[in-house]
């Protein structure tokens, strides 16, 4: 699959409801589902469990009824396992109250834990390991001070001892992947039928670990029939690349035009160049003021370029020579080392009147955008906007902690005032466009957080637009390569060090290196 679902709490409780009510299938059956699948992963990590010690933290809702099915299983297994249950017994009703029921049946060890008591209760314990459903996906606002108190009970022991989660991490939000103002920090979490939006945001991973996803049968019918709002993408992505065909000419493999440039920013629009061309386009120009042009070039042959006009300015004027260039490109970059002048405002407003292919709209030229929201509103659907946070925040005229408290709200926003496709950049990036399901992608690497690798994904993405991709997906594909290309310089240079040009180079091989990893088919 090119993308896999990635579900807010509310539409994964709707794919539950749906499974039991339309299909008739038993919510305790989901229940034990989900209980085998987070054994089996427990015991591929932890190898035999007999004999050790396993603290279990059991909830008042489903999660908590996952927590009792897990314990009973482990005590069956021969673990030395204590369900510590948070509500009385008698408070226990429906799916959780059935699996509670059976845990105690088979003789399971259990004990009431409330807040008061935990001190006492967990002070001589010393666990292997911690199996963590005091709370579900469901989970929001801030925390209560009593279940405070019980995370900060298991983080404590947590130290000493191997934590894993059930369905997500207890205190981090489903959908935004924050912790207020504390979560379960667990070695691993396994989450149930597909990953929930906030176990990939940035900074989850501190709280949630190791990420497994299983299914527990939800059927895919419902599925089809509740699209989830949100996709994260996977490595078939790649698949959607213009194919290399056996005689081809550097015309037909992509023609990338690239305007930018402006003194002390020269090398903004070469790196754009160098991320076009790894990226496999055929023919690559950057138009620039004229006197900047060999600073653009920075001795790099391959590098094509066009004077506009006769100074480091850029003109009143669209010269004839860029309007041919323009009609003779299949795509357009627009905004690397532009610069942020009155008369770089102008030239821009006049390049977006002109008949003009796929456009990428990067750095200053979304600066100018954020000044003139008619401007904004007046692109194509075949554009592409790429804003960091902080050119985001001015976009949507929001602070930038607005922006990264929910950051596919931010791109939503975005996507809903212009007509193309939305990069917000960062780690997991997201990519959104009207009417369609947001996507994110899967990686957060370090390698790429360096001035002038966003110029690079813009040269990346002018070359899947100029080899016909639509936006949307040039954008998923441009986004993946661009962190592919990442995580193989986190290999090389694992300490951080890496140059932005790297970023470039490194792209052939490592899309090659994830394409021969793929099974064959």
């Amino acid at each position: 699959m090119t993308y896999l679902p990635l579900p807010t709490p509310a539409e994964i409780s709707s794919w539950d409801t749906q499974a039991i009510t339309a299909f008739g299938i038993r919510e305790e059956i989901l229940m034990e589902n989900a209980s085998r699948e987070a054994l089996h992963v427990l015991l591929e990590l932890t190898g035999s469990i007999t004999d050790k010690r396993v603290l279990v933290f059991m909830g008042s809702g489903n999660n908590g009824g996952d927590a009792a099915a897990v314990a009973r299983h482990l005590h069956n297994l021969g673990a030395d396992v204590l369900l510590l249950h948070t509500k009385r017994i008698r408070e226990y009703h429906k799916t959780a109250g059935y699996h509670f029921k059976l845990a105690r049946a088979i003789g399971t060890s259990h004990a009431l834990l409330t807040p008061k008591n935990a001190s006492r209760l967990l002070l001589t314990e010393q666990p292997d390991i911690i199996v963590d459903g005091l709370l579900g996906t469901g989970m929001r606002g801030t925390l209560s001070s009593d279940k405070i108190c019980l995370i900060e009970h298991i983080n404590s022991l947590g130290k000493k001892a191997f934590v894993f989660a059930l369905d997500i991490p207890s205190g981090l939000n489903g959908t935004l992947g924050t912790a207020d103002p504390i979560a379960v920090r667990a070695n691993a979490t396994v989450t149930f039928e597909a990953a929930k939006c906030g176990l990939v945001m940035p900074g989850a991973s501190q709280w949630v670990g190791n990420l497994y996803v299983r299914s527990i049968g939800i059927p895919a019918q419902v599925q089809k029939m509740h699209p989830v709002s949100h996709l994260i993408m996977t490595d078939k992505v790649l698949n959607l690349r213009r194919p290399t065909l056996e005689v081809m000419h550097k015309g037909s493999a992509g023609k990338v035009l690239i305007i930018g440039g402006s003194k002390g920013l020269t090398g903004a629009p070469n790196l754009s160049a160098l991320g076009a061309m790894r990226s496999g386009a055929g023919y690559v120009t950057v138009a620039s003021p004229a006197l900047l042009t060999q600073e653009v070039k920075a001795g790099q042959p391959e590098i094509l370029t066009l004077d506009i006009g006769t100074t480091e300015e850029w003109p009143m004027h669209v010269p004839e020579t860029l309007i041919r260039a323009i009609e003779n490109s299949d795509s357009i970059i627009i905004g690397p080392g532009m610069g942020r002048s009155k008369d770089a405002a102008t030239f821009l407003r006049k390049l977006i009147a002109l008949l003009r292919p796929p456009t990428v709209f990067d750095a200053d030229a979304l600066y100018h955008l954020a000044e003139d929201k008619n401007l904004l509103q007046s692109l194509s659907e075949h554009d592409i906007l790429t804003p960091h946070p902080g050119e985001m925040a001015r976009l949507c005229q929001k602070t930038i902690s607005e922006i990264q408290v929910n950051r596919l709200r931010s791109a939503i926003l975005l996507a809903d005032i212009f007509k193309g496709t939305v990069i917000l950049k960062g780690a997991v990036s997201c990519i959104a466009q009207q009417g369609k399901p947001t996507v994110i992608s899967p990686f957060s690497t370090s390698a790429l957080a360096v001035a002038g690798s966003g110029d690079v994904l813009s040269g990346i993405l002018g070359t899947h637009l100029a080899q016909g991709v639509p936006a949307r997906e040039a954008a998923c594909l441009g986004v993946y390569q661009h962190g592919l290309a990442g995580e193989f310089l986190e290999n090389e240079f694992p300490q951080r060090g890496n140059l932005p040009q790297e970023i470039a180079h490194a792209l052939p091989k490592a899309v090659r290196k994830c394409l021969c990893s793929q099974p064959t088919t």
